[in-house]
């Protein structure tokens, strides 16, 4: 039970941008807290409109609010990394750790710079030692090598508008120059943006539909007691 609870924390603790453990959390006014750079840039890309949303529950602030570091979730997420995970072991639909020997315990995250996967007691290099707070880690992928720019051997961090594809660095100065570049990120959010508006407009057909379906019951309803009441009348 305890270590469901760990569990739990962690997620509550993790960044909804970049799905990973919050690094110098900010909270801004709506409630909602993020890494202070994974919001900068989300709001770097909405500047031009100069209205500033959360990514989550899209409520929107004018002028752009000020970011100071959250310093209670900051310890929280420090208390995180030293309590740890208890590992458990990878079963046969789970990402298992590639850094495990004789059992292979469960990935708790993937890093997209090592070409890795690592339960929580391997991973904790990346969280401590300086070399590997840069990397990038997310949720744990068995298809780490999709991200990996095959040509170039660079992770894709950048997302090509004009062909549709993620590319890597490099490639957005050779065989993409010119192309209407974005970052993977804020084409994730804008994608994310488009599937909720989506989301929205299906269920406001459903609804639609169902108050279609109440008016047709309602009209089949008259329509019998009419024909009762013409019924009762002749006889």
């Amino acid at each position: 039970m305890a270590q469901k609870g760990v569990e739990l924390d962690s997620e509550k603790l993790s960044c909804s941008i970049c799905v990973d453990l919050l690094k110098d959390p900010v909270t801004i006014p709506c409630g909602h807290s993020y890494c202070m750079e994974c919001i900068k840039d989300h709001w770097d890309v909405e500047d031009h409109k100069r209205i500033y949303s959360c990514p989550q529950c899209r409520k929107c602030f004018k002028p752009r609010p000020d970011l100071e570091k959250n310093v209670m979730l900051a310890e929280l997420v420090e208390d995180l990394k030293k309590t740890g995970l208890q590992a458990a072991a990878a079963g046969p639909e789970d990402v298992s750790c590639d850094v495990c020997i004789k059992r292979k315990m469960k990935a708790v995250k993937s890093c997209f710079i090592c070409l890795a996967s690592y339960c929580e007691k391997h991973l904790q290099p990346h969280y401590e030692s300086p070399p590997f707070k840069k990397h990038k880690l997310a949720g744990p992928s068995k298809n780490l090598q999709e991200n990996i720019c095959s040509r170039h051997n660079e992770v894709k961090k950048l997302f090509c508008c004009t062909d549709q594809l993620l590319i890597c660095s490099l490639c957005s100065v050779e065989e993409h120059k010119g192309h209407d570049i974005v970052s993977a990120a804020a084409e994730r959010t804008e994608r994310q943006k488009e599937l909720e508006v989506s989301q929205q407009n299906i269920q406001q057909r459903i609804w639609g539909r169902e108050n279609d379906v109440m008016l047709l019951q309602q009209e089949v309803e008259d329509i019998n007691d009419l024909t009762e009441l013409l019924h009762y009348k002749t006889n």
